[in-house]
């Protein structure tokens, strides 16, 4: 495999619309839904809960670095997690900050460990939301494999993801969620209280 092969694998093609995805309709409405996706996951299964899988410094992936303003792959704050439903890994998600942003920035990204990231960006009212960014992840894709070494198992592969771009103050946060299998396996409507 030569170098251009490599970085076709590596690196993700973004699309502004889902269309350019190719998702099946049950994938479509997980990409395209404009509410929290804790909220959402919340709704659909019986225990929820945020699984913390690194939070470190890390170099920006190749993929992202445009995204955030960067000029070239740096490091960055990086977090990664899964999104549990009843105990059931459904979405691998990945976060960056930029080095540059400061604590007033992101006051509560240090000390975030296993709580939402989601529900506290759509409860703050001074954070502005971009567009969603949607893909289709292939095998070799550091996102892929993270999440395939997370599980411990190997994921068909492409997966879908999206991704959006968050600003408070004068800091920048991409957010990655990479939608696993077994997304298609959980309830597709909320529950109701008192009803299953």
């Amino acid at each position: 495999m030569d170098s251009v092969q490599r970085r076709s694998v590596s690196q993700a093609h973004w699309f502004s619309h889902v269309n350019g995805v190719h998702a099946s309709p049950q994938m479509r409405a997980w990409l395209t839904d404009s509410m929290s996706l804790t909220m959402k996951l919340i709704a659909r299964c019986e225990r929820f809960r945020i699984q913390r899988l690194a939070q470190q410094r890390a170099l920006v992936l190749a993929d992202e670095f445009e995204e955030v303003a960067l000029p070239r792959r740096v490091l960055v704050q990086e977090r990664e997690v899964f999104l549990r439903c009843d105990e059931q890994p459904v979405v691998y998600a990945h976060t960056i900050v930029p080095l540059s942003a400061t604590a007033s920035d992101w006051p509560f990204f240090g000390t975030l460990g296993e709580r939402s990231l989601g529900t506290t960006l759509f409860g703050d009212p001074r954070v502005w939301r971009g567009k969603l960014e949607y893909a289709r992840l292939q095998a070799q894709h550091p996102l892929a494999l993270r999440a395939a070494a997370a599980i411990g198992v190997e994921l068909p592969t492409p997966l879908f993801a999206r991704r959006c771009l968050y600003k408070r103050g004068k800091g920048s946060l991409l957010v990655t969620e990479v939608f696993l299998p077994s997304i298609t396996t959980i309830r597709q409507s909320p529950r109701i209280a008192g009803k299953d």
